[in-house]
């Protein structure tokens, strides 16, 4: 395996990664400037941009997924 094969490999993870976040935002409610700062932030840190992105649930979605339990 040649270091070109390993940075393209790379490039497509975190490719990959990105889009998996914009997809991860699509479902949210957030207002444009919302959106664009969480794009850039998923865009700016390569690595662990859409990892932050996908796990803090921005726009409270996080509520919705999470078992409530009633209390009567």
């Amino acid at each position: 395996m040649t270091i070109e094969t390993v940075r393209l490999l790379l490039v497509g993870c975190l490719l990959g990664l990105y889009i998996l976040a914009m997809f991860s935002l699509r479902r949210r409610s957030l207002t444009l400037v919302q959106f664009t700062a969480w794009g850039l932030l998923a865009l700016l840190v390569p690595a662990l941009g859409p990892f932050l992105v996908i796990v803090s649930r921005p726009a409270g979605l996080a509520h919705r997924l999470s078992p409530r339990v009633s209390r009567r």
